[in-house]
């Protein structure tokens, strides 16, 4: 099959002079996008970057993580966009546990990459956005980097289906993300599946106001959009009003927005002010919308119809949509697959469950990613035959519409953010006066959930929530920090021995009670 990256070696024959990616005042046209990816693949083949060779990207939301996208493919190398939010020590665990070679960062991230770099045994280059002219080892100026190749034409690199196009880590259900192993034909079938179900064209324009190292700011649908020759408008990072600007000054057509996104645009005084007439769909997805959530969004974006969805990195997003006919009648579901997707809920001994009761639900299809980096058990865990097993429950009705009752064990969701609860436990038992640590979700207006956990301290031993906030800040990302801190006596647990985080999730806090 054709590397993913040579859609532009099309696009810039039909439309060059055609808007690609825009950030504030800053705008890229095909050719220029087409031109700058060149520059940058024969910078990186120079660097010794090839096949298989893994590119960190941690970066805010700006044209040249996409440039990279595109340049890192088409020489057959694989990108791994990093969380920003995340803590130096999940940086350094990442990037060493994927081996990278590369480290694309921009200033602000650059003293922390400094401090990780002794653990990073597998890296060769680093490279700097914003750098000054000149630059000098150990790291290389971006601008520098193109510079030196102006003019370049890098035929893109043959691929397979199979081979790996990116690696995302996510949160599971263990004390350390997983490597997802996206391949080409995933992207393909992603990309199409969407355009399909969207009739995406050249003339649509998305807005990615989430960010770019999750599958929602990436594919949700932006590489959609630009496969079929439309136009992205990024925002840096999320800033409810100026969704809103943009929207206007740019008749954007579609936008993903997390739970708390929504709410936060939702919120925005003298929102009527903006126009929003262009927007004719809005893709959301991780928790329910109720029903006067989504007659507001319908309100706020009056042409647009607000397709909740269903997804995972796994799958590389999006795999089922409610649609516009259904959008109140089928209230609560997350709606039907994509093209060649199926999906199948199961029972506990695999069997396939009678409609409407209650099961995993398991996905099966093009979208459905090649396995775990390095992780030959959590491969075999999730994919059985051909299927994945998802770990979330659901159910599907007599028209097939799918349904989410719960999500994955011991998971909490943050503003559009999953938080494994085993990592934030893993650092709680690091603490010298922690005997035993539960991390359980805690309802919030704004984030939807915020950790709470529940420890039990060593005899003799005590700590307060100050001094276990700042232990757990230094080691995590600021949003997996517990918002709270409740000491127990002992934690419940079943005659296995299994903690019961069914019954801490059940105890009010002092504000409930």
């Amino acid at each position: 099959m054709h590397n993913f990256a040579s859609i532009l070696d099309y696009h810039v024959t039909q439309r060059p002079d055609a808007v690609a990616v825009v950030q504030d005042e800053r705008q890229l046209t095909v050719r220029e996008l087409h031109e700058r990816v060149n520059q940058l693949a024969a910078g990186l083949s120079e660097l010794g970057v090839g096949r298989g060779d893994i590119v960190g990207l941690l970066l805010y939301n700006r044209p040249e993580f996409l440039e990279l996208v595109y340049a890192v493919n088409r020489i057959g190398a694989v990108f791994l966009p990093l969380n920003y939010r995340l803590s130096e020590d999940e940086w350094q665990y990442i990037l060493d546990h994927a081996r990278a070679k590369v480290i694309v960062t921009e200033p602000e991230f650059v003293p922390a990459v400094v401090r990780i770099d002794p653990g990073l045994s597998h890296l060769e280059h680093r490279i700097q956005l914003d750098a000054d002219p000149g630059t000098q080892p150990p790291w290389t100026g971006y601008e520098d980097l193109l510079a030196r190749h102006k003019g370049a034409r890098v035929e893109p690199v043959d691929v397979v289906p199979g081979d790996l196009q990116r690696l995302m880590y996510t949160s599971g259900t263990t004390s350390r993300p997983k490597g997802v192993c996206i391949t080409y034909g995933n992207v393909q079938a992603k990309n199409l599946a969407h355009i399909v179900h969207f009739g995406l064209t050249a003339a649509d324009t998305t807005l990615v106001c989430g960010p770019l190292y999750h599958v929602g700011g990436l594919d949700m649908p932006a590489l959609g959009v630009l496969y079929a020759g439309g136009t992205v408008v990024l925002q840096r990072r999320f800033d409810p009003e100026g969704v809103l600007r943009a929207i206007q000054e740019h008749k954007v057509t579609n936008v993903w927005l997390a739970p708390a996104m929504v709410n936060a645009v939702l919120e925005v005084p003298d929102r009527e002010a903006y126009d929003t007439a262009s927007v004719r769909f809005v893709l959301g997805g991780g928790e329910k919308t109720p029903e006067p959530v989504l007659r507001r969004i319908m309100t706020a974006f009056p042409n647009a119809w607000f397709a909740d969805a269903y997804g995972l990195t796994e799958t590389v997003s999006g795999d089922t949509f409610l649609d516009r006919e259904h959008s109140l009648t089928k209230l609560g579901s997350v709606g039907r697959p994509v093209p060649h997707t199926r999906v199948r809920i199961v029972g506990d001994s695999g069997e396939e469950a009678p409609t409407g009761e209650l099961g995993e639900i398991t996905l099966r299809g093009p979208k459905v990613f090649a396995g775990y980096w390095r992780d030959e058990r959590a491969t075999a865990a999730a994919l059985k035959d051909g299927w994945f097993h998802t770990g979330d429950i659901g159910h599907v009705d007599e028209d097939g519409f799918l349904y989410i009752d719960d999500r994955k064990k011991d998971m909490i969701v943050s503003g559009g953010e999953n938080i494994a609860t085993p990592e934030v436990e893993r650092v709680l038992y690091e603490h010298p006066a922690v005997l035993e640590a539960a991390v359980v979700g805690l309802t919030h207006p704004r984030w939807g959930e915020v950790p709470r956990a529940f420890v039990v301290f060593r005899p003799g031993t005590t700590a307060g929530s100050e001094e276990l906030g700042e232990f757990c800040r230094a080691r995590l990302a600021k949003f997996k920090v517990p918002a709270r801190f409740d000491v127990v006596d002992a934690l419940p647990r079943t005659p296995s021995g299994k903690v019961l985080k069914r019954t801490l999730r059940d105890i009010p806090t002092e504000e409930q009670a």
